[in-house]
């Protein structure tokens, strides 16, 4: 049972010498296991094919005999994946020592046909009592959970297993089935919290908020849910089924502007500008009053693809709004790269400039800079009459949050765009309550 490229025992291997590795070990002993992936290693592959690709799998499990010696035995498990296995009274201790070596070798280039090739490693690691009734399977399953943590914090580390990221992993398994089901039984709803004109207090836009209520009634937190579809891959026909719903909604609104907010991972997607032209044809919703929000994080991860993206969907028409300004690191050069249609300041902000003198002048300089360039201004999470007034005061030309309006079901919209239109002042000033409840969390 070996691996025919390394020599090393493969997958098979390991699970046929688990119970001996298991038998031998004392029952007050521990058996420990370090999975350990290359993280560049498919670069390598795409970019100088798979003879080179092998030959850097060879030279790993020479560098990982040299490092772990005689003190734990090594298996490749298959592509770019191996194991060691180590038992005994310090079987932890030591199989942790050993798997920080291996990540800093790893951090170091490789030599490989007279080319440097630098890969790095990520490592999970799990550990058993040797008199426990677990398998090498469950081992393994444990080491994996571990590796997706070590992932997930930014490769090339070593992170042991957890039960709780255990639990999370598997509660985030449960709720991609449901999603899976939601979205085809249609189970999500979309509610809209209108945007208000600072000057003629006239409601001139809505933004669309998706929804999930599981069948049992309770409601799944919506950052929650986003962040496990855009893991599975369902944030794409989730986002295509929100943007569709809302253009079909806000048809007859009075021609007021609908924003739809986008994932980054499907700014990513290059059919992304060629489905968003199909809903716009098959719903005839007009592109001029559709506006997608974004958030910087969509665009530093890939600005070239993102601003590729952009121009094309530019090009039906549609604006593209910078969502949540003030909670990143957006700089004058990007927004001058990128050159949106409008600049939303997140609530955060305007939480905090109605208190504080450097939040403040923070929120005046980026309402400067947003004019200087020809954007629109929206403050957001607007709770109280004296942030109304501060936003009113600075240039904001939009104000969202519960001191005008909730989000709410499309049904309700109508009769508020009929009530807004004729009695603005009133309805707005007069009719409002001094106190208001918490604000709606804002959804990506």
């Amino acid at each position: 049972m070996r691996d025919t490229l390394t020599g090393l025992a493969n997958r098979a291997g390991l699970h046929s010498d688990y119970p001996a590795i298991a038998a031998n070990a004392s029952g007050s002993e521990e058996i420990a296991l370090a999975l350990i992936d290359l993280d560049g290693f498919l670069s390598v592959n795409d970019r100088h094919g798979h003879a080179v690709g092998d030959k850097l799998l060879c030279a790993a499990a020479g560098i990982f005999g040299e490092l772990c010696g005689e003190e734990a035995r090594i298996y490749r498990l298959g592509g770019d994946e191996f194991a060691l296995v180590k038992a005994g009274p310090l079987a932890a201790t030591l199989i942790e020592g050993m798997a920080r070596k291996i990540v800093d070798r790893m951090s170091k280039p490789v030599h490989v046909d007279g080319m440097r090739l630098t890969v790095g490693a990520s490592i999970g690691l799990a550990r058993m009592s040797a008199n426990g009734d677990h398998s090498s399977s469950e081992l393994l399953r444990r080491a994996d959970v571990a590796l997706f943590e070590s992932k997930c914090s930014g490769k090339a580390r070593c992170s042991w297993f957890d039960i709780q990221s255990d639990i999370s992993r598997e509660e985030t398994r449960v709720m991609e089935e449901e999603l899976r089901s939601a979205l085809a039984r249609e189970q999500f709803q979309l509610n809209y919290q209108p945007l208000v004109d600072c000057d003629t207090q006239r409601i001139v836009g809505v933004e669309a908020l998706l929804r999930w209520n599981r069948p049992d009634g309770e409601r799944i937190e919506t950052s929650r849910f986003v962040s496990v579809a855009e893991q599975s891959g369902l944030i794409d026909p989730l986002g295509l089924w929100a943007l569709r719903r809302a253009c079909v909604d806000a048809l007859d609104w009075n021609g007021i502007k609908l924003s739809v907010n986008l994932s980054p991972v499907q700014l990513k997607n290059p059919e992304f500008p060629i489905q968003l032209g199909h809903i716009l044809e098959e719903t005839g919703f007009a592109p001029e009053r559709l506006e997608l929000e974004i958030t910087e994080n969509c665009l530093v991860i890939n600005p070239v693809v993102a601003e590729r993206c952009l121009s094309v969907i530019r090009g039906f028409g549609v604006s593209v709004v910078l969502d949540d300004f003030g909670t990143g690191y957006a700089s004058i050069g990007f927004l001058r790269r990128f050159r949106f249609e409008k600049l939303k300041i997140d609530r955060s902000l305007v939480t905090q400039a109605d208190t504080d003198d450097g939040s403040r002048a923070m929120m005046l300089s980026s309402i400067t800079v947003a004019r200087a360039m020809k954007m629109d201004v929206t403050a957001e999470g607007v709770e109280t009459r004296e942030q109304a007034a501060m936003v009113r005061a600075a240039g904001c030309d939009q104000i969202q949050g519960w001191l005008y309006f909730k989000a709410m079901p499309a049904e309700a919209i109508p009769q508020h765009l009929d009530k807004v239109a004729q009695f603005a002042d009133a309805y707005v000033l007069d009719s409002l309550p001094d106190s208001i409840d918490e604000p709606e969390s804002k959804v990506a």
